[in-house]
Parts: C-alpha cells; structure tokens; sequence
C-alpha cells in the first residue's frame, strides 16, 4: 500500500518488529485512503496513522475458551502490553531506516504515541533525508458496556474484536500490513461506496452516544448522509433515553458519554473547518437534546456563534449560553473554571438587562436602570462581577439595548480620564481618595462628551 507521506521503509520495519504477532493499519487512514483510491476523492493529508498489534500466546495473552476472541487478557500494568513490546522491538533495530524518538505509553488502554524519524529515499547520489510521523500503536482491544454511556470495560483481543468496538463501519476496516489484505468485517467498503455514516450495531448509541457527535462531524467533513437505520437508532434512543442519568439529575452523577467525554467531542467538532454543518447536522437529527432541550430547539445558535467568533468567545460557551439551564450544564460537561465563570457573568448581566429577579426574588445584582449616558452605561457595565467577555456574550446571544452595549465594549470602556494623575496633582490635587475622585470625574466629563 502506497499512502501518500509515508515512506516504505515504515512498513518493512513495523513487519519486521511484529515478527510473529499480527498487525494492522486502521481506521481513519484506511479510509481516507480508500476515498482517494478507489473513489477519486482528494486527498485530505494525513491526519492520524493508527496502528493495531494482536497478541499472541506467547507473548502472554491466554486462549478466549469459545475461540471466537482470540487471544484475550485484561489489561495489566505489570505485563508489557503487545504495543510496547512492539515498540521495544522497533527500538533495538539498528537499520531500516526507523529511528524512535519518543514513546509514550499509556498503560490504562494498552497504547503507545510513537514519534519516528523515518528515512525517506534520495534522489541518486544523495543522503535519505528522515520525516518525523506520529504514530498511535494500540493493543487489539475488546470493550464491552455493562452500564449505558459509562467508561466501557477494556480487555485484551482480537484484531476483530478492536474493529468491532468501533464507531462507524467506514471506521471499522484494517489492512494486514503482512498481506496486504483488506479487513472489514462490518461493510465499510459498501458504505464508502454509498457514501453513508452506519453505526456498528442497534445497541451503538445507547453505549456510547458520543458516537453521534462524531457522526456529525464525519457527515461535515466527508459530505456523507447518515444512514436510515442508524437515523432510525438515534431518534429512537434518544426518545428512550436509556442512560442512567437524566436532566434534573445531579450534574456530578452524569455518566462519562454525557459528561466529559460528551464535551471533548463537542470541543473537536467545533474546532474543525466547518463545524457549522457538522453542528446542524446533529442538531437535525436531535442530538443537541443531550445538551439540553432548549437547544435542540434553537434557530438562533448559527448567528450567535458568528458573532461570538467575531468576537473571539469561546464557541462552546456561546453555544451553551441559550440552555435552559447553562450552569448546571457547564458542571456536566466540566468546562474549564474560566468558561464557567463566563457563563455565570452572562446570567447576571443578562438577568439585569432584563430586569430579572435574582433567584429567590431579590433584585438583579447589575442594575441597568436610570438614565441612558455612556457615563452611567460604563459604571453599570463595570460593575463587580461582570467582564468585557459577558458583555461580548450578551451581544452575540441578541441582548439589548444593542448599541450602547457594543459601544461600551468597542470604544467607552478603553477611555480614561481626561487629566493624568500627575496633571491633577501638579494642579493642587492632593494624592489620596480626592486624587481619586478627580480622576473619576475627568473621566465622566470625557465620556459625557461622547455620542450615545
């Protein structure tokens, strides 16, 4: 197999280093691949190169008693797992044309990060002039879910039983790297072919509902519909709701899909070239009602994400700032401290905007009323407790009044006073709180000099 950007002399070496165990090249490379050469797709560079490695029995596995599994084990921090003795292996080689520069295992899943120096051929006469690749090498590995959307259960297996755990068919196919041979044991030819997203099995998304998000993300990225029987699956669970967990519940209890792995895949799709379609595309098939069903509702998240990228904002946190509740979502998804902070801003300015009472009737904490001036807009504005972000926010999420919000955070609250303090000292102000309070007033005559 010729993939473009990655020279021979990898093959030959990782054959070599397996020696008797069995490994692959899987998932997005293959695909990608695929697309390129059989279906004339351009070719999108090479995002990741993920390898499999199969234990074998003497390299400590033991025999699944039905055969079907292969070689199984759990996973064991005091027994080298088929990666890192893979990785061992392609150390100690002294020619090939493969340096390793780095490993980084990560004993918990039976993986390794491999950095490589991998000498490229030149033109005659020359030196083989190395590109470094990054690798991922894992463990053939079977996961199962005894609870829906927790953290599943990883053992040791076959080369099938890592493909099985897969998220989507067209992510579920390997070549042989000692064949050749192409392995796709769940139809992901077919559906590249058709150019459709199909989950692995009916039970897919109830253990791991992240696999949507993801979809969508591929459905973007691709230009690939999600097939009938996996739009089927998602309406379908998403009615049931057959997680353990539901909205009210507390947010410490969420399991992990719903939770913090929920949010890195919203991270990644968001962060991807066009993550616009990838966002409406799960939202059309519901699946913003994980986040909270005042979103899977929302028409207006398209113009709120544009101006919060124009207004540099985090747009996860725009996104999240329509839920019914935003709080307690942001304590599911475990955002960072700032982007919680954000959200909680956004909520006070937002209750004081509207006059809202503060939970449990008191008045708003921010109060906007008395007359419009860029003077009293600045000291509502600059109040304890709010920030230039939550202004930014309120503005993206369509708050008003408009104008003087976007003025304050565009031009008001960058104008200081007229005077300096050393001006006002040199003219008989004495350093104190009367330094102070010049230096208030200099600033309010300046800004009472601007236009609203």
């Amino acid at each position: 197999m010729k993939l473009p950007g990655v020279p021979p002399a990898l093959w030959s070496a990782l054959r070599e280093a397996a020696g008797t165990e069995r490994i692959a090249l899987v998932g997005g490379a293959v695909r990608d691949w695929m697309l390129h050469h059989q279906h004339l797709d351009p070719w999108r560079g090479l995002v990741d190169l993920d390898l499999v490695i199969e234990a074998s029995a003497r390299g400590g596995g033991s025999r699944d008693p039905e055969g079907s599994r292969g070689w199984v084990d759990t996973l064991s921090p005091s027994r080298p797992s088929p990666a890192w003795r893979l990785v061992e292996r392609l150390s100690s080689r002294a020619a090939g044309g493969v340096t390793v520069r780095a490993a980084r295992p990560h004993g918990q899943y039976g993986t390794v990060e491999l950095e490589l120096d991998v000498d490229v051929p030149a033109a005659e006469g020359g030196s083989p002039a190395p590109i470094r690749l990054l690798l991922d090498v894992a463990s053939a590995r079977g996961e199962s879910y005894p609870v829906p959307a927790a953290n599943p259960v990883v053992t040791f297996g076959a080369l099938n039983d890592d493909l099985a755990r897969r998220d989507l068919t067209i992510n579920a196919m390997a070549i042989d790297l000692a064949t050749g041979t192409l392995l796709d044991p769940h139809g992901g030819a077919a559906d590249l072919e058709g150019r459709l997203l199909r989950f692995l099995h009916p039970q897919s998304l109830r253990d791991d509902p992240t696999r949507l998000v993801r979809a969508a993300r591929y459905a973007a990225r691709l230009g690939f519909a999600l097939a009938p029987d996996s739009l089927d699956q998602a309406v379908e669970t998403l009615a049931a709701w057959p997680w353990p967990w539901r909205p009210g519940d507390p947010p410490a209890l969420a399991p992990a899909a719903l939770g913090t792995r929920l949010r890195r895949e919203l991270e990644l799709l968001v962060e991807q070239e066009n993550w616009r379609l990838a966002l409406a595309r799960l939202q059309d098939w519901g699946g913003l009602r994980m986040l909270d069903p005042a979103l899977q509702e929302d028409q207006r998240w398209p113009r709120r994400l544009r101006w919060a990228e124009r207004l540099r904002l985090p747009p996860l946190v725009a996104l999240l700032a329509a839920a019914r509740h935003p709080l307690p979502l942001a304590e599911r998804l475990q955002l960072p401290h700032r982007h919680h902070k954000l959200l909680a801003q956004f909520l006070t300015l937002r209750r004081a905007l509207r006059r809202e009472p503060e939970d449990g009737g008191a008045p708003p904490a921010a109060d906007v009323r008395g007359p419009d001036t860029p003077w009293t807009w600045c000291q509502r504005l600059e109040a304890p407790g709010l920030s230039p972000s939550a202004v930014a926010l309120a503005l993206a999420c369509g708050l008003g009044p408009r104008r003087p919000l976007l003025r304050w955070l565009l031009r008001w609250r960058h104008l200081g006073p007229a005077c300096s303090s050393q001006e006002l000292i040199a003219a008989g102000v004495a350093p104190g709180p009367a330094l102070g309070a010049a230096l208030r007033r200099s600033r309010q005559e300046r800004l009472e000099r601007e236009r609203f």
